[in-house]
């Protein structure tokens, strides 16, 4: 997967786990141009280093913490219910194809 510079990315998904997190980043066409897996101690120092985006995330108490740690970094955060995200999922389900669905389902 091609990785741009941070300066392109201008919605990113995140899938919230326990201990990793997938992250996608899509530019303002729709196209992946981020693709990465970090611990959880990784993604705000992570999200710290890159310009303000759009962030989404399924709604989960993890993720209302997290997102008042990116608020405060700058970004614009938006927790999204599972029950919108699905539509966006594809088949063959995994981490990194969940995360592409909440970055395409947080545009909309």
């Amino acid at each position: 997967m091609p990785k741009a510079p941070l300066q392109h990315v201008s919605t990113l998904g995140i899938d919230i786990g326990k201990n990793s997190f997938h992250l996608i980043g899509l530019d303002a066409r729709g196209a992946i141009v981020l693709r990465q897996k970090l611990s959880r101690g990784q993604v705000e120092q992570r999200l710290a280093n890159m310009p303000t985006c759009l962030v989404g995330m399924e709604a989960c108490v993890g993720a209302n913490h997290l997102s008042r740690q990116l608020l405060a970094l700058g970004h614009d955060v938006k927790l999204i219910p599972a029950q919108f995200v699905k539509p966006f999922r594809k088949s063959h389900r995994n981490d990194f194809r969940d995360a592409e669905a909440i970055a395409e389902a947080v545009q909309r």
